[in-house]
């Protein structure tokens, strides 16, 4: 006679190993991904083609550049004075409007730079690179959101996924091994990005730099602006892991990126501009801008005089951090959720 065992004697499921394991999984299922070798690749091409363009677009201010530049700043002032004597003696110059409004005030060279009769401009690091590091946190970001959306996308429309669930059943720990994978790598690309700037920055002071020293406090400024870019970048990656592991195809979620970015904030800007402290990209640059962002909002109401209401909003550092964080937390949240609830097929 057989042995027959009950649902309380059935064997329980085995755990298919340490959650590091898992986690080297993942990482290597990562690093093999073709599309996201050719991303990264594509992005150091582009820094070299970038590095290489600012060598051309810049020239050293030698002193020879320097003295022909100051002639020539010295010559349009004079050129401005004489202007402006031939206004103030013209006998048809109207009586009843102050010369200054005709005329024009007093131009000296303390109203110039002299950069403006440099050409080529020489690099100035110190005017020029906290702007660098801001927009490369933006490419970053833009880089690291196709990454995140290709690396769990990719698993879906070849039902990699699927298999996966055979080898290790508990769908939260699967999961959770893929947010972290994807975390490290996005961040490890914003922080590589932000390298790659103060590297390019610096080849082009030493090569074509204007030879100002950089004010103080402004190397705090810069790696404190770098450090929140390359928390945009992280953001950024999980937003499109998030993202397209709720829609299940990459193509679905660029898609519903792109009508976002481009029709919906557009038309919430025309039509509720009250609203725009709250969009995705206003609290993006919010976040990694040094100063944070400052709007000036038009609504459609009118004071008393019949003048158009103008508020001025500041989206510090701290509220786009925050704003970018819940989202981000909401989206990769309600897939893990759903994944975990219904049918991987």
């Amino acid at each position: 006679m057989s042995a027959v065992l009950t649902p309380t004697e059935a064997p329980a499921t085995v755990p298919a190993g340490r959650f590091g394991g898992l986690l080297r999984a993942e990482a290597h299922r990562f690093r093999a991904r073709r599309f996201v070798q050719v991303l990264l690749g594509l992005a150091v091409l582009a820094w070299i083609a970038v590095t290489a363009l600012g060598l051309v677009n810049y020239r050293e201010a030698t002193p020879e550049r320097l003295a022909a530049a100051q002639e020539q700043l010295q010559e349009s002032v004079e050129q401005s004075s004489i202007g402006r004597e031939q206004c103030l003696t013209d006998p048809n110059l109207p009586t009843d409007v102050p010369a200054d409004q005709l005329c024009g005030p007093v131009m000296t060279a303390e109203d110039m730079e002299l950069s403006w009769f440099l050409d080529p401009a020489p690099y100035s690091l110190s005017g020029e690179g906290m702007t660098g590091a801001v927009s490369v946190a933006a490419a970053a970001a833009v880089l690291a959101f196709l990454i995140g959306a290709t690396f769990v996308g990719a698993e879906w429309s070849s039902r990699s996924m699927v298999a996966l669930l055979f080898w290790e059943t508990r769908r939260p720990r699967v999961m959770g091994a893929k947010i972290a994978v994807v975390a490290v790598a996005t961040l490890l690309v914003g922080v590589a990005a932000q390298l790659a700037w103060l590297a390019t920055a610096g080849i082009w002071q030493a090569v074509a730099g204007d030879g100002v020293p950089v004010p103080d406090g402004f190397w705090p400024d810069m790696l404190a602006t770098q450090a929140r870019g390359a928390l945009l970048t992280l953001l950024a990656g999980l937003l499109g892991f998030g993202l397209t592991n709720l829609v299940r195809n990459t193509g679905a979620a660029l898609g519903v990126g792109f009508v976002y970015f481009a029709v919906v904030e557009g038309a919430i800007s025309g039509f509720r501009p009250t609203w725009q402290p709250w969009l995705l990209t206003t609290n993006a640059a919010g976040l990694v801008m040094p100063d944070g962002l400052e709007l000036t909002i038009y609504t459609d109401e009118f004071d008393t005089q019949g003048n158009t209401k103008v508020i001025e909003y500041l989206v510090t550092n701290l509220q786009g951090g925050i704003v970018m964080a819940v989202v981000t937390a909401v989206v990769v949240g309600a897939g893990v959720v759903l994944f975990s609830r219904r049918d991987a097929h």
